[in-house]
């Protein structure tokens, strides 16, 4: 119980670091009403909550049977999912929304249990989408990368 409490209040000495650094920022132009610092500041202030909450709790939390233990397998799986995510990040801009997901979300199928064809056909299927979704219907750009001749 003291190491849960232990990593939730540096946790949350990281979210309040973050949210200082959030804090200042404004942006030259913005189209949004509340501007671009709402989202982040929104976010760390729930994180801080739930944070809190872990740090003055009366008791630790109950793992049950049901629950996978978290063992090699487990961290192997853990540590693929962070790793592929900073891939995403990394090739996000050059690649573009619709690539990067691609290129990304089969893999995270197949570490999910999915199988190649169906996940390779869902995750192209669904990146097309999330692009068409929010570049075309919401107005929030995203970046076409490499495929950035088939715009108009």
């Amino acid at each position: 119980m003291l190491l849960q409490r232990i990593f939730a209040a540096a946790l949350l000495l990281v979210s309040l670091s973050l949210a200082l650094m959030a804090w200042p920022y404004q942006a030259a132009f913005s189209y949004e009403p509340v501007g671009p610092r709402a989202y982040p500041l929104l976010m760390l202030g729930l994180m801080g909550l739930g944070l809190m909450y872990l740090i003055l709790r009366p008791t630790p939390i109950q793992h049950s049977d049901e629950e996978p233990p978290l063992d090699r397998a487990t961290l192997i799986k853990i540590g693929l999912c962070v790793a592929l995510l900073l891939v995403f990040a990394g090739t996000f801009e050059s690649l573009g929304f619709i690539l990067a997901s691609m290129l990304v979300g089969i893999p995270m199928a197949r570490l999910y249990g999915g199988r190649w064809l169906p996940g390779a056909l869902i995750i192209t299927l669904m990146s097309i989408s999330l692009y068409l979704l929010f570049d075309k219907l919401m107005d929030v750009p995203l970046p076409l990368g490499l495929l950035d001749i088939l715009e108009n």
